[in-house]
């Protein structure tokens, strides 16, 4: 009861501070006020905080109305201002800089009417205040013509940079002076700006020296080479003996920066003597100066390489690799609560600096040449790989590829690291290396000279492992971001490993996260990945396997869940795969769920089916666009969901717009048609390949290694046309043993090996523009009644059986997948569409095995 009453106290001042009547009235506006004279009226008898919301509302007045707001409106703001508090001064300057943006006046009027203000708040007591409306100035000195600057800020900056001024208009000085000096030609600042410019490098206060000195880059970029070597270098070169800290250091940062400007003599007579008194003063100084050293030394290494003694070269690089391990001697495993408050200090900022070591690698292995990089830096890039604090491996993991490209055909070396850093703890580590990861495994695959170049990733057996283990990781954390982006760049192993490793290590883990992942994002990766993978596969009865899961498992799934993770499927497939691919295996599966008892599958599968009826050729594909429009036609006429309906007639009306694509070319649709035959091309050459090493190994009683084939198709350029003996449907088993001339199974295999990697994109991405150029010949979808095809069920139980015998199956017209081919006279409820019955199962397999 206590507590309560302690309670109610509590609550009387909450109460008493609400608004009484006579305060609401105050606050309340007429509301026929139109917005200036509203404006005006708050500015002039509101409260601070209504003031401040009609300053933020500046840049809309003057949009709709700018004479009217330069007359009346900004006048009171000029007077609000004069007495204005912190909050009312930066939207003010956020206001100004949002009208210079918007271009709503012209230069000259912005400059009347706003310039004034904006010069006259420079000096505002309060920093925040003072940088805000310093930087809308900056702004506007882009804009402003040369006459306004010099009569309206530059003559008014002799005496503001005076010592008799505060520290903080000099400050500003600096700054402006910096931003003037890319308007003005170089005699106007020889003569105007650069007396100034000496003036503050000589202040009393190092601030004034510090900031001067970083503005020396702006002007020595605006005064030419020859005035920066006679005036600025000069000046620099003193302020880097300053006794401030800040000062050096900012005359060593603007040095580095302006590397490029002095020539030979300049950089080794007085650069070089200078960078190296400062780099063996470091370690006695700040570790501050050691934080910028760290990170500015790839770019100093790089501007002077060249001018090094031997002597010299030795030093730099001895002295990186101190920085690279700096602070790691003193690791003694005590609990951070033990260790006293400065040396914890000292130890965050020796991780800054092996992290900026990290950082500049790349650069080192450019100093030292590649070739010496095993012998010079491969035990600091070690080091840095193992580093025990999580900022250094994030960055020695952004620069992996780049480590990997400069070192080419000595990419094998770090073989170990990458295995290392794919196993890191940290998935912060995993997701930097992730970025760029096909660059890294394709480089590791293909660099290297040629008699090395099929045992580079055959001699990492730890890959796979580590490749597996990632995903395991990314999956059971909460970064669900990481792991869809891991699993889209596993789109990249069918071009570094064999498709036999991808089928038995990688594919089977794609389905498990499509059927159990909780995240929508990491499921259409892995289903997009999946694809691809059986895109690229080179056993048939492998890619026999994978489409009777996606169709069973997915299609046919008990879980609406997963039927809609096949129609996202099915969307994939016809990106990736050709048309005639589509229609064969999955276009009657697909509109098979216009009966789904699931609205949501069903409104999923109206908004699939203009890309559905894209995949159609006429005229032989008419009989699946009857199908096709009998499905809509049925959804039209017994759909019961309203918002189905509404889908289904905007599909309609979309579907009917839609212009069929022909068999023979078109001129509309040629590029399209161009992939789509290029695509088609490579499905039929992955059907040969598999038939004809299968003769090969027959042949020579030796398998030809995927690794030994991969270099054979790299090799041979993709041909642009096909012969026209290709045969027009998939080949299959019977289809590959009716060759009779072994000159004609020659000339297909290496045409087949001709197969090369052109077709997979250099971004793993857009599969459907891999090619330049097709051939001509196509295979189309068995079609009842047109062809020697027998009819096949969708839901055959041949899946289940498909290892019974020992002929390998295929996608040829006896393969037990669904092919296009349908008997159209079965009925399906809608009610049931899309489940494991048995009974229409039976009654398909008694169809089938009757039929010869």
């Amino acid at each position: 009861m206590e507590d309560l009453q302690e309670l109610t106290i509590i609550e009387r001042p909450v109460r008493r501070s609400l608004k009484t009547p006579e305060e609401i009235e105050r606050l309340t506006v007429d509301e026929d006020l139109s917005d200036i004279e509203r404006a005006v009226y708050l500015l002039s008898a509101g409260q601070d905080i209504q003031g401040t919301s009609v300053i933020a509302n500046l840049p809309f007045l003057m949009r709709q109305n700018p004479a009217e707001t330069l007359r009346r409106v900004l006048p009171k703001v000029r007077e609000a201002l004069l007495v204005a508090g912190v909050e009312m001064q930066l939207t003010a300057a956020v206001s100004f800089l949002t009208i210079l943006q918007e271009e709503s006046v012209s230069v000259h009027t912005y400059a009347h009417s706003f310039l004034q203000v904006i010069l006259l708040h420079l000096e505002h007591r309060d920093a925040g205040v003072s940088n805000a409306w310093l930087e809308t100035l900056l702004s506007v000195i882009e804009v402003l013509p040369k006459e306004t600057l010099r009569h309206e800020i530059l003559n008014p900056l002799v005496s503001k940079a005076q010592l008799s001024q505060t520290v903080q208009s000099r400050l500003v000085s600096c700054k402006i002076l910096g931003k003037l000096t890319n308007k003005f030609d170089a005699h106007a600042i020889k003569r105007e700006i650069l007396p100034l410019v000496k003036s503050l490098c000589q202040d009393v206060e190092y601030e004034v020296r510090s900031c001067m000195c970083r503005q020396l880059e702006n002007i020595a970029q605006g005064i030419g080479t020859e005035l920066t070597k006679s005036v600025v270098l000069p000046e620099l070169i003193e302020l880097s003996r300053d006794e401030g800290s800040s000062v050096r250091l900012a005359a060593f940062e603007t040095l580095v920066n302006l590397l490029d400007i002095f020539d030979t003599d300049d950089r080794s007579q007085t650069i070089l003597p200078l960078v190296k008194s400062f780099c063996e003063k470091s370690f006695k100084a700040d570790e501050s100066i050691l934080i910028s050293l760290s990170f500015h030394l790839g770019k100093l290494c790089h501007g002077l390489y060249g001018i090094f003694t031997p002597d010299q070269h030795l030093r730099f690089l001895e002295f990186y690799k101190k920085l690279c391990t700096l602070g790691l001697q003193q690791e003694n495993g005590h609990n951070e609560n033990q260790i006293p408050p400065q040396i914890l200090e000292q130890e965050k900022k020796y991780i800054s600096v092996r992290k900026n070591c990290a950082y500049n690698f790349p650069a080192m292995i450019v100093f030292v040449d590649p070739k010496n990089f095993h012998m010079e830096l491969y035990s600091t890039f070690f080091c840095l790989c193992h580093d025990p604090e999580v900022p250094v491996r994030y960055t020695i993991a952004i620069c992996f590829h780049e480590v990997s490209k400069l070192l080419n055909s000595g990419v094998y070396l770090i073989h170990k690291e990458l295995i290392t850093l794919l196993q890191d703890e940290s998935l912060e580590v995993l997701d930097a290396l992730i970025d760029h990861l096909p660059e890294i495994l394709e480089l590791m695959s293909t660099g290297g000279e040629s008699s090395v170049q099929e045992n580079k990733l055959s001699s990492l057996p730890d890959l796979i492992p580590a490749l597996t283990a990632a995903e395991q990781r990314a999956a059971a954390s909460l970064k669900w971001r990481t792991h869809e982006k891991l699993l889209q760049k596993y789109a990249c192993l069918p071009h570094v490993i064999s498709s036999d490793q991808i089928y038995y290590r990688f594919l089977q883990r794609m389905f498990t996260v499509m059927m159990t992942n909780n995240v929508l994002p990491v499921q259409k990766a892995a289903s997009r990945t999946l694809c691809i993978f059986l895109r690229y596969n080179r056993k048939q009865e492998q890619r026999h396997e994978v489409i009777q899961k996606l169709i069973e498992q997915l299609g046919q799934g008990k879980s609406y869940w997963n039927r809609l993770r096949f129609l996202d499927t099915c969307e994939f497939i016809i990106e990736i795969f050709s048309k005639s691919f589509f229609c064969k295996y999955f276009f009657l599966p697909a509109i098979e769920l216009t009966h789904d008892p699931v609205a949501n599958v069903r409104m999923k599968l109206c908004y699939l089916l203009p890309k559905v009826k894209s995949t159609l050729k006429i005229p032989a594909d008419k009989h699946l666009l009857q199908q096709l429009e009998m499905c809509v036609r049925k959804l039209l006429c017994q759909e019961k969901d309203k918002d189905v309906l509404a889908i289904v007639k905007r599909t309609v009306l979309e579907l009917d717009r839609m212009e069929m694509s022909m068999d023979a070319f078109q001129k509309k649709f040629y590029e399209k048609d161009l992939l789509d035959q290029e695509k088609e091309r490579e499905e039929l050459l992955l059907l040969e390949m598999e038939q004809l090493e299968k003769e090969k190994q027959q042949s020579d009683g030796r398998p030809m290694s995927d690794k030994a084939f991969e270099k054979k198709r790299r090799d041979t350029k993709t041909p642009t046309t096909l012969p026209k003996s290709i045969p027009v449907a998939v080949p299959g088993p019977s289809s590959a043993t009716s060759s009779t001339s072994k000159e004609i199974k020659k000339s297909k295999l290496i045409r087949s090996q001709s197969f090369n990697n052109q077709a997979f994109h250099a971004k793993y991405g857009n599969l459907d523009k891999c090619a330049s150029k097709s051939s001509t010949a196509t295979y189309t979808p068995s079609v009842s009644g047109l062809g020697k095809t027998s009819v096949i069920s969708l839901t055959d139980d041949s899946f289940r059986t498909r290892n019974a015998s020992n002929a390998p199956s295929s996608f040829s017209a006896n393969s037990s997948l669904p092919s296009t081919s349908r008997v159209t006279g079965n009925s399906v409820d809608p009610k049931s569409s899309g489940s494991k019955d048995t009974q229409p199962r039976k009654a398909t397999l008694k169809s089938r095995k009757s039929n010869p």
